[in-house]
């Protein structure tokens, strides 16, 4: 299935929207992009893939003149805009949307699009009509928010529009999206690829970096994959599999459906199945965390968790399916000590710590994977090095002084335990790619002794190969005697995993399960209310 680096003869008959030839780019001693090359076509969904760090994002930046390249050539719909700047690239018609979004969360949806663009009454803003504007062109697109809401109070399906809409008002024709389904729900990742195809079939053109090969497949027209900095290969969706695109991206064969192996469950009825939370635990086991009529509030002041009780066992994976929203953040910051407990109690292996600080809680042996690593996670002007070590810092020193020998020993090993690229103790850890940051804060927390992990999205944004190391390291955790709780918008790595199935809906249980009766097709429903 590899191919060639693309040329413009390989490309699609259709004139070429993109066309860039030999690009490098470098920060201090990282290179990012070594005669990367991309061609996309005009009115095709592209998708440009590759291993966390292999240069995607770089690339594109350099498109949107985010990046002026250090060698190469840029040309869009034939012209040479090598070097140009991102207000050239917006008026050419070009607009990226960013993995981790740029909204002013204080502002309406209006407010935001039409940002630094204003319409003008005079020497005033209208927002009236900017309002109207952005209601027509969500209509026109089929992205629908309302113009008026602040987007503090948006769902972040709701955000990934606005994202979009700042875009398209802006006339982008061509439209770089990086992960943009990173935090979607599935019924919003599939509102997202109609916007796409409409965009695609009026004459726009759309560059999709993805890790998600399901996605590559559902809406892209071709692939682009890249590795260590390099185009390697291009070929047309059709006919390819997830295997292929996979297999082209890493090097190698990759492990892509897991089957839930190692689980301690039995095969039963579904239609029979006890649905208690605790219904397969083994009435002789200690629980590794127990949760007992937890009620915890929203930062609206709304009921977020509502009378809630399970265990989790040493040795298991309690899975949490359901769209993001109904209360999984608010119960995973609560047990990690960042968000106030209304009441209920919560105890780790017999013990209550209810009252202890985040850090007494790691002391006990608690371990967080956040779902927002920039919010919870990481401190981007940190060090990779000093990012491995946050909220362990005291065993890294003695009377308040730090050892640095040892806080490098430890980034070294971590480093190449779980493959964080470039592998730079010094490095801050805003150069690294989303993957690789993800990297940082689950070589953190998986690196150190802990009894419990709280795992959120824990492969949100890390590419095929990444995912398939990260599961066997949560697999190995459960098979030492961990517990772990398992968060995941991702019902095919939760269906993968756990030993144990919770769908949560409006803040309780809609259902639990053993793992043997599950299916997608059976948690869908307890997914979107319609069998709670």
């Amino acid at each position: 299935m590899t191919t060639p680096a693309p040329t413009a003869a390989s490309a699609a008959q259709k004139p070429l929207a993109i066309c860039m030839r030999g690009v490098v780019k470098t920060f201090g001693g990282v290179v990012a992009n070594r005669d990367a090359s991309l061609d996309v076509a005009t009115g095709e969904i592209h998708a440009l893939v590759g291993e966390n760090g292999a240069g995607k994002s770089t690339l594109m930046r350099v498109l949107a003149g985010l990046y002026a390249p250090d060698a190469g050539s840029v040309e869009v719909n034939g012209r040479d805009v090598t070097g140009w700047k991102t207000t050239e690239a917006i008026s050419a018609g070009v607009g990226m949307v960013h993995q981790h979004f740029m909204l002013v969360p204080t502002l309406t949806v209006a407010e935001n699009v039409v940002l630094g663009v204003e319409p003008q009454n005079g020497l005033r803003v209208d927002l009236h009509r900017a309002a109207i504007e952005v209601e027509s062109l969500c209509r026109k697109c089929g992205l629908h928010v309302d113009p008026h809401a602040k987007v503090a109070d948006l769902s972040v399906g709701e955000a990934q529009r606005v994202e979009i809409l700042k875009t398209l008002y802006r006339g982008a024709k061509i439209l770089i999206l990086d992960e943009p389904t990173a935090v979607l729900s599935p019924p919003e990742v599939q509102e997202l690829w109609t916007v796409l195809r409409a965009l695609r079939d009026d004459g726009g053109t759309v560059v999709l970096i993805t890790h998600k090969l399901d996605e590559v497949i559902a809406v892209s027209d071709h692939i682009t994959v890249m590795r260590a900095g390099t185009t390697v290969s291009r070929f047309p969706t059709q006919g390819v599999t997830p295997r292929e695109i996979a297999r082209a991206m890493v090097g190698r064969d990759v492990a892509l459906h897991l089957e839930a192996v190692g689980a301690v469950d039995t095969p039963v009825d579904s239609a029979t199945a006890d649905t208690s939370a605790n219904a397969s635990a083994a009435p002789t086991a200690a629980p590794a965390l127990r949760i007992t009529g937890l009620q915890v509030v929203s930062d609206r002041g709304l009921a977020a968790v509502n009378d809630l009780s399970f265990d989790i066992r040493p040795g298991e994976i309690f899975g949490i399916a359901g769209v993001e929203g109904n209360g999984q953040t608010e119960l995973l910051e609560a047990i990690a000590g960042l968000r106030t407990v209304r009441s209920g109690r919560i105890e780790l292996g017999g013990q209550a710590f209810g009252t202890l600080s985040v850090r007494e809680r790691a002391d006990r042996g608690l371990s967080h994977i956040p779902e927002d690593r920039h919010r919870r996670g990481l401190v981007l002007d940190y060090s990779i090095a000093d990012n491995l070590i946050l909220g362990r810092q005291h065993h890294f020193g003695t009377r308040g002084k730090l050892d640095h020998a040892a806080i490098d020993a430890n980034a070294k090993e971590q480093i190449g335990r779980f493959d964080i690229r470039p592998p730079m103790p010094a490095l801050p850890a805003r150069a690294l790619s989303g993957g690789n940051q993800q990297k940082i804060v689950i070589a953190r927390e998986m690196g150190r002794s802990f009894s419990v992990l709280l795992a959120a999205q824990p492969t949100r944004g890390v590419d095929v190969g990444a995912i398939e190391f990260i599961h066997a390291q949560l697999r190995a955790a459960r098979d030492a005697g961990k517990g772990i709780l398992l968060i995941s918008a991702d019902l095919t790595e939760v269906l993968a995993l756990s030993d144990r199935i919770a769908v949560m809906y409006g803040g309780r249980f809609a259902t639990v399960l053993p793992r043997a009766a599950c299916s997608a097709e059976l948690l869908g429903p307890f997914m979107t209310g319609a069998a709670a």
